[in-house]
């Protein structure tokens, strides 16, 4: 016999921005009971479930942050409390988002769970700055990456073979994805764009070279997006919005 449990949603909460969840994520918040957010959900996207019991459940790398251990525990809990329980996970969840552990700890308990997609970071970042991630004739292919790894977990450090390459969760270690680039012969004038607080007031965009990337990238306090390759080069036709983007370079 199934347990009483509730239902749980893991649901993508997009960039940032929070007009851009999905209407049907925007109307299971409206609805939850309890909501467990990440790290990258901003205030306003809790604004849209006010009704709500909300728990943090943050990670973020390199600070001190919940357990996927516990994060499991406190999902199955609140499935035993409440009806309609979200995970709220900022861009998609099951990119890069540990959707995996989560789904098999609510199925271990023959918890029910719907899915629902977000806008993942890398397509908003191409939005922002009017540059498709691919283009007839330079770029017909997409890597999508991160060289973050779990407690223990030996670092993976191949390049992915593609056209355009986006590394999410950049920050660090983006330069030292660019000194391995530049070691495995791409070209130094490589064009890379980086992308800080996608989508919010906040949001960043610095405009460099992939030699540039190798030497570092100045302090975040937010979330950092890496996107490398001749897609990333400049459109001589639709320029860059001036109150945005801070050039390090005129050569791109």
């Amino acid at each position: 016999m199934t347990a009483p449990f509730g239902k749980v949603y893991l649901i993508g909460a997009g960039p940032g921005a929070a007009d851009l969840i999905t209407v049907r994520g925007a109307r299971l918040l409206s609805q939850a009971n309890a909501v467990l957010y990440d790290a990258l959900v901003t205030p306003a996207m809790l604004d849209l479930c006010p009704q709500a019991v909300k728990i943090s459940v943050g990670k973020r790398s390199g600070q001190r942050s919940a357990a996927q251990e516990h994060i499991n525990e406190q999902l199955i809990a609140c499935a035993k409390q409440y009806a309609v329980v979200v995970r709220l996970k900022g861009g998609d969840p099951m990119l890069f988002g540990r959707a995996d552990e989560e789904l098999s700890a609510l199925e271990s308990y023959n918890i029910s769970y719907e899915i629902v997609p977000g806008i993942t970071t890398a397509l908003a970042a191409a939005a922002s700055v009017c540059q498709p991630l691919t283009k007839r004739g330079i770029a017909r292919s997409v890597a999508l990456f991160t060289s973050s790894t779990a407690p223990g977990e030996v670092a993976d450090t191949r390049i992915p073979e593609c056209d355009t390459l986006v590394q999410y969760m950049g920050g660090k270690e983006a330069m030292l994805t660019a000194q391995r680039m530049l070691a495995a012969q791409f070209p130094p004038d490589w064009p890379v764009i980086v992308i800080e607080n996608c989508s919010r007031e906040d949001e960043r965009i610095e405009k460099l070279s992939l030699h540039q990337l190798s030497q570092g990238l100045a302090a975040s306090t937010g979330p950092v997006l890496v996107m490398m390759g001749e897609a990333m080069r400049a459109r001589t036709s639709t320029p860059y919005p001036a109150t945005q983007v801070n050039t390090k370079s005129n050569e791109i």
